[in-house]
């Protein structure tokens, strides 16, 4: 059928997600997927025991609003253990349809029309388009190649009377680089005093290797009195296709989120929020995850160290960045379909994460994968 009327885009300049590209590449032509970030590896039996538990006793209609109280108070717990800080998981915690949907929500609720924005390059994708939808104007500042630092002058240049907000993620997709201590207190300096809000996307929260320490916005009372803090159980339990996240922000800041939240989806799946609420009862679940991901993250180093690409160092995430620069001088978005089509390894190329498409000749790959999977994909990449 067809439509005979004129359609004004909201977002002209969007097209499909290089995520969902790849991924379909991949998928075309038989490729090993290293591309879109998800496990090809099963999860917890006994997370899916626990889901199936609550389904059989009956939980399967509507949640309340803001999620199911038992998983809200596990989360302040969880916070309360890991950062000292204190969440009232009635009023200061939400349970969202994944992190995408908080991450839209927190915008949507904050960013009025002709408000500003930073976001920090390469950036996930969906931060600037849920700016535009909601009027607001997005100010870029770059990470500094090649370790991916954040360029806090540069940042601080671009506040003016307009700035409402201001966004971090670490451990950082897609470069897997991770804020220091420095690093926040200097965010903390700059937006005290101030209007501005940050939201600081954690989804990766217990993946950071090295006994480095996630530097979350929580540990800096002034800065989380400020802040959305956005973690996930998609990602923490690999169980990405479940869609289950969460927000922690003072009250004020998340009351308005709720306004928001209830006409995006009104609630999250009812079953899946009282089996992470028990599953997070053993706190081994979650703390084991660092070592378990730098296993995979070393493993696959080790298995590319002698290839022509160059390791770019990843400190959190399931990500790998890798330098191709000896190999080729084409685009990020060419050499990725081409190592795709002719050796059959699907990557996701970085410039897609830049506004302006900025290109280093860097491609990412996900580790979150078996050791068959890593050997297989390995031994093809070292043959580029």
């Amino acid at each position: 059928m067809n439509f005979s009327g004129t359609v004004k885009s909201r977002l002209p300049h969007a097209g499909t997600s290089i995520f969902a590209t790849m991924s379909g590449l991949a998928n075309e032509v038989g490729a090993i997927n290293l591309s879109q970030g998800f496990p090809d590896f099963p999860i917890s039996n006994e997370l899916v025991g626990l889901v199936n538990k609550y389904m059989l006793k009956g939980f399967n209609q509507y949640a309340p609003m803001p999620g199911v109280l038992a998983l809200r108070e596990a989360i302040a717990e969880k916070a309360f253990n890991t950062f000292g800080i204190n969440y009232d998981p009635q009023s200061e915690i939400n349970i969202t349809a994944g992190a995408t949907e908080a991450i839209f929500c927190v915008i949507t609720a904050m960013i009025h029309p002709g408000d500003e924005a930073i976001i920090i390059e390469p950036a996930y994708d969906s931060y600037a388009p849920a700016v535009q939808l909601s009027g607001g104007v997005v100010r870029y500042s770059s990470l500094q190649v090649p370790d991916y630092t954040i360029n806090w002058p540069e940042v601080t240049s671009l506040i003016n009377s307009h700035t409402k907000m201001i966004m971090i993620n670490t451990p950082h997709n897609p470069t897997g680089s991770v804020l220091s201590a420095e690093d926040m207190r200097d965010l903390d300096r700059i937006t005290r005093n101030t209007n501005i809000v940050v939201m600081s996307d954690e989804v990766y929260e217990h993946l950071i290797f090295d006994g480095i320490r996630h530097e979350s916005a929580c540990y800096y009372p002034e800065l989380a009195a400020r802040s959305f803090v956005i973690g996930s159980f998609g990602k923490t339990f690999h169980t990405t296709g479940w869609k289950t996240g969460f927000i922690m922000a003072p009250a004020i800041l998340m009351a308005e989120v709720r306004k928001v939240h209830q006409f995006v989806v009104f609630a999250s799946n009812t079953p899946i929020q009282h089996a992470v609420a028990e599953y997070l009862k053993n706190k081994e679940n979650y703390l084991q995850l660092p070592a378990f991901y730098q296993q995979k993250r070393d493993l696959f180093a080790s298995l590319i160290k002698d290839s022509r690409f160059k390791i770019v160092p990843s400190y959190g995430t399931y990500f790998q960045l890798l330098n191709y620069s000896a190999i080729s001088d084409e685009k990020e978005m060419d050499f990725a379909v081409r190592i795709t089509r002719e050796y059959g390894v699907a990557s996701v190329p970085v410039s897609p994460f830049y506004h302006n498409k900025q290109d280093n000749h860097t491609l990412r790959f996900c580790f979150a994968k078996t050791e068959e999977t890593l050997v297989k994909a390995a031994e093809i990449l070292c043959g580029i």
